[in-house]
């Protein structure tokens, strides 16, 4: 068996074992193999295993790379994991189901206006930064209520939060909050947990994993 299924199989009986303990009876999260920098012949073992979610940061990158591969296989979810520039807006929306990084006003009406013109919806993810980190994304946790509702009002499919915490800190404590808001927000997906906090994001009805290294190795 290739490593990356055999890697990805690990991290599903992982997650089944930590819900047991958790008395989770929910449905075990979704598992978005983020792919990024990773080229398509690293990828393919999955792509026969039947894995349809995977992760990318950059919608270059994306559309060279998935644009043949999805033509033949139209369960493929793709998922937009990194920062989303305005500029680059027409062209996610073509390539990506999920956007994971909505972090401003601006891309809020850009995802808006170009959503119309190919007539295709996005899930959308709020960004939120929930460690209050000047150097990161994000709309801060205080703003999230007016965001959300002025999104509403743009048309966006918003399913969800996502989040980043903060490096070196106890996710525990931001996950916690997460959940806390999204609950708020009656929002039944959630987006946070990655390779090394996945178990931990379990605690709090993570709903999407992005998970990377732990499925295809380290990055060059």
């Amino acid at each position: 068996m290739h490593k990356s299924i055999n890697n990805l199989n690990i991290i599903k009986e992982q997650i089944l074992e930590e819900q047991k303990k958790l008395n989770n009876e929910n449905k075990p999260p979704k598992i978005i193999a983020v792919s990024k920098t990773f080229s398509i012949e690293k990828i393919e073992p999955l792509l026969e295993f039947g894995h349809i979610h995977f992760g990318e940061n950059k919608v270059q990158e994306a559309l060279n790379k998935w644009s043949n591969v999805k033509s033949h296989n139209q369960n493929i979810k793709l998922h937009l994991v990194g920062k989303l520039q305005t500029n680059k807006t027409k062209n996610a929306i073509k390539i990506f189901e999920y956007i994971h990084s909505l972090d401003s006003i601006k891309l809020a009406k850009e995802i808006s206006k170009e959503q119309k013109k190919i007539n295709k919806k996005p899930k959308i993810f709020i960004q939120v930064n929930i460690g209050n980190e000047p150097q990161k994304s994000g709309i801060n946790k205080n703003e999230i209520f007016d965001f959300y509702k002025s999104c509403k009002e743009f048309d966006l499919d918003i399913i969800g939060l996502m989040c980043l915490p903060p490096i070196n800190a106890d996710p525990d404590k931001f996950f916690s909050e997460m959940k806390f808001i999204n609950d708020k927000l009656n929002l039944n997906e959630l987006s946070m947990g990655m390779s090394d906090d996945y178990l931990t994001a379990l605690k709090y009805s993570a709903t999407f994993l992005r998970i990377g290294t732990k499925i295809f190795g380290k990055r060059n």
